[in-house]
């Protein structure tokens, strides 16, 4: 069973339900309470889209991973290629099917697009380069999104999703960098244009993110202790540093500055 948690990679699916939750109670405050279900059905499509994904990427990764990340369970021999590539589809199916109990064209629409942007990822722009950096980044920030779709108010938070997606584009870039002894044959950003055009690349992106965070004071869309995040800024910022001469740690870091954006999202909303 542990092999098939590691597989679905549900710390991340927990992270999912958290920005799902947010992204509701942003959008309609108080109201919350009036949107229960809707709430419950979003986290379960969210956590059945990552673990979808997760498993697909871990198929279609499976010989690269033998050098990359050998400690998966399909390097490992725990889970059949197969398998993975069954459970990837079933998962993927089953947060659509989800979606429909909302009722909600925009939302099931939002979900299918997602799956349709996880499979072209998985099948074809991972090669890609910059452009399937892109694409992960713009998932990251849909479920900011997707919490908004649910409560029937996307747009309010429209500048959430854009910071998520702006600093995933950079740590995608930097864990590129990292990946680059066993990304041989791949178009990747560092393979085509070097680690360091790359850092300068993913830089701009650790730095525009933390740019947006102002926003949400200006509009008063969090309580004080959304201020929180200048402490996710100042990571951010020491990232795009870091990120010329050791793009691990880089990666490491912008992780970490996400989970205190996250923090600082949640206490803000909160209090």
């Amino acid at each position: 069973m542990k092999e098939y948690l590691r597989l679905f990679r549900l710390g991340n699916g927990a992270i999912g339900i958290v920005g799902v939750v947010i992204g509701a109670v942003i959008a309609v405050d108080a109201d919350i309470v009036d949107y229960l279900f809707e709430v419950l059905v979003g986290c379960a499509v969210v956590v059945a889209s990552i673990a979808g994904g997760n498993s697909l990427n871990d198929y279609v990764d499976r010989e690269i991973d033998k050098a990359g990340h050998p400690d998966r369970p399909l390097p490992k021999g725990e889970i059949e290629p197969a398998t993975a590539l069954c459970l990837g589809i079933v998962c993927l199916a089953v947060a659509i099917a989800v979606s429909s109990l909302l009722q909600s064209v925009q939302v099931t629409g939002m979900v299918i697009a997602a799956v349709a942007l996880m499979v072209a990822y998985e099948a074809l722009l991972k090669q890609r380069g910059f452009v399937g950096n892109i694409v992960v980044a713009a998932l990251t920030g849909m479920v900011f999104l997707f919490g908004g779709s649910i409560v029937g108010d996307v747009w309010s938070v429209a500048v959430m999703g854009a910071m998520s997606a702006l600093v995933n584009v950079g740590r995608e870039i930097a864990k590129d960098i990292e990946d680059m002894g066993s990304d041989e044959g791949r178009q990747t950003l560092p393979m085509a244009l070097g680690a360091r055009n790359a850092a300068a690349v993913g830089a701009v992106f650790f730095i525009a993110g933390p740019a947006l965070s102002v926003w949400p004071l200006v509009d008063h869309t969090f309580g004080p202790l959304y201020c929180l995040v200048f402490v996710a800024d100042a990571i951010f910022i020491y990232t795009a540093f870091i990120i010329f001469r050791n793009a691990h740690k880089a990666q490491k870091l912008a992780k970490i500055a996400m989970l205190v954006a996250l923090a600082a999202f949640v206490l803000g909303v909160v209090l």
